[in-house]
């Protein structure tokens, strides 16, 4: 036995996937643990700490009462795929199908692996704009993409806008002029399948603009790319920014995947309900990995979505006026305790520099301001391939009500008196 045991211990199978080596467990949720952990006010992670609408928490209150409790049709209830279609050509003038082209998922962040299972074989790479919401490069990685980064690059006067290089992001299309190994030891050509845009984005509270999703239109019909839009947040926008859908702009109807979701819109996080639309033929892909993946979104809260959709103009209106006060309050707190802040357009997160604070990094700082100062927050190097991008950085979210916000600015004053 002994000497079975022996062998076993230096010819052991390596139980683990190569793919998990690649990435590390949610910074945004580990900050999440050490706020509670250290009793510190979070506004670290994304989700609103007040009530959803009363309509649509009544409407999954009378669907389990009626018994809505069994699977759904596996690619989303009928109901709520006939709201997201009538959505899409209210809001984006973008017709749908809500039978052949919308597959309703376990929130957006299942729509987007689903997404890229469906569409990316190994070797293929998939652009990304960094900062980038943590999931994005783990999705690609686990779907077998490389990530393929381009920057967008902080403004450098107050109130400006986070900006890509066009050469850059040309550069990130155009395949590479010879194959290379992959891990797995498979030849990767190095041809770009896909390109993800956030908008707005998660973290920086950009707004691509229209000429930059034309910029990002031609390269993706010119090297034949598809495009993947994370549109969560599209109804929380400022200064009177305009929300634009990819897919509405000639040439991407066909070749856009649109994620979206219940989630920010409405206050319901937990909910988990997502959706992506796209052409049928790339639809049916996506409705085989989802199914497989999760079956099915919950029942009862797909008919909440339907309901959801239907609220009228002035919630949307309300919702945006309500976090652009929130913005307008956390701002100056911010800017109070020593911290530079780039203005957010969209979503509820604004990005800050922490130079004048002194801190080696972002991390050392975070950790030092949810122990001692009672405030989490996210490092900005878990949103960059490279750590040293964002280790001057850090993230706030302000999806909160005010006197959560008015805490927070109570114990960022004492960075005033290091």
């Amino acid at each position: 036995m002994a000497d079975v045991l022996s062998s076993l211990s230096t010819h052991q199978k390596q139980f683990l996937s190569d793919k998990v080596g690649h990435f590390t467990e949610s910074v945004i949720r580990e900050m999440t643990r050490q706020a509670m952990l250290h009793g510190a006010v979070n506004l670290a992670q994304g989700f609103p700490d007040f009530a959803a609408p009363a309509e649509i928490k009544l409407a999954a209150q009378q669907a389990i009462a009626a018994d809505v409790n069994q699977y759904a049709i596996t690619w989303g209830a009928k109901n709520l795929r006939n709201a997201i279609a009538r959505q899409m050509g209210l809001w984006q003038g973008v017709g749908v199908d809500p039978e052949k082209e919308i597959t309703v998922c376990c929130g957006s962040t299942e729509a987007m692996i689903s997404t890229l299972l469906a569409v990316c074989n190994a070797g293929d790479e998939v652009v990304i704009f960094e900062p980038f919401y943590e999931n994005y490069g783990p999705d690609s990685v686990l779907s077998g993409a490389r990530p393929r980064f381009v920057k967008l690059r902080p403004p450098a006067e107050a109130g400006g806008e986070w900006t890509f290089d066009e050469k850059e992001l040309r550069a990130a299309f155009e395949k590479n002029a010879s194959p290379r190994h992959g891990e797995s030891g498979q030849t990767a050509s190095g041809q770009v399948k896909a390109i993800i845009v956030n908008t707005p984005n998660n973290p920086t509270g950009k707004v691509f603009t229209r000429a930059e999703l034309e910029l990002i239109r031609d390269l993706c019909v010119e090297f034949d790319v598809l495009a993947i839009t994370d549109e969560i947040y599209e109804h929380i926008l400022y200064d009177a920014t305009q929300h634009i859908s990819l897919a509405s702009l000639e040439g991407m109807r066909e070749r856009t995947v649109t994620i979206n979701g219940m989630s920010k819109t409405y206050s319901v996080t937990g909910w988990r309900v997502g959706w992506a639309v796209a052409a049928e033929k790339i639809t049916n892909a996506i409705r085989k990995v989802h199914d497989f993946l999760t079956v099915g979104a919950p029942a009862p809260l797909q008919e909440a979505g339907a309901t959801a959709l239907s609220l009228p103009a002035e919630y949307y209106a309300k919702l945006a006026e309500g976090y652009r006060a929130r913005r307008d309050h956390l701002m100056p707190a911010l800017e109070e305790a020593g911290f530079r802040c780039f203005r957010p357009r969209g979503a509820y997160y604004v990005m800050t520099d922490i130079s004048a604070f002194g801190f080696r990094d972002d991390v050392e700082f975070t950790k030092y301001l949810v122990k001692d100062i009672g405030v989490a927050a996210v490092p900005g190097s878990s949103f960059y391939r490279d750590p040293k991008d964002g280790a001057r950085q850090v993230r706030f979210a302000f999806c909160k009500g005010l006197e959560t916000l008015d805490a927070a600015a109570g114990r960022l004053r004492k960075l005033r008196g290091r």
